[in-house]
């Protein structure tokens, strides 16, 4: 387990999925939130596949960031947000399913850059299995920095 530096409110992580305008529309939400670790989770509806009936890779890819900045946040300090330096996701294989499940979970927490790796599992009744996987580099900034 990663050492947590502050505790982060489970309202503000909320904020963070909730505000994202993008995110939101997705239908992307939070399932749970530990140390240095978020979990998300999609009900998957006609809009989320592309052409041939398979989940599309930018819902995983949008996911799988949005899930890691979720876990690198919960290490940030209160005057500091998280922002996504650099990502690259590995597609392991078509996706179909009802929904899809986001696990992610910091790497190494640094004061400038956390790396971060997630887990994208897609569901049917009660199978699960790994779809995509990507690390993703986290900046952390000084909210100051940001305005």
């Amino acid at each position: 387990m990663v050492k947590k530096l502050h505790e982060l409110p489970r309202e503000e992580l909320e904020r963070i999925f909730n505000a994202a305008p993008f995110v939101a529309s997705l239908g992307i939400a939070l399932v749970s939130v530990g140390s240095g670790e978020c979990e998300t989770e999609l009900v998957i509806e006609p809009r989320h596949l592309q052409q041939d009936g398979y989940i599309h890779a930018g819902v995983q890819a949008t996911m799988a960031d949005h899930t890691a900045g979720g876990a690198a946040a919960t290490l940030a300090g209160p005057d500091e947000v998280v922002l996504t330096a650099e990502f690259k996701i590995n597609l392991l294989r078509a996706a179909r399913g009802e929904k899809l499940r986001c696990r992610s979970r910091v790497l190494k927490a640094g004061s400038q850059l956390t790396v971060v790796e997630s887990e994208v599992f897609s569901e049917r009744e009660e199978a699960s299995t790994l779809v995509s996987k990507a690390t993703v580099s986290i900046a952390v900034v000084s909210k100051n920095r940001t305005r």
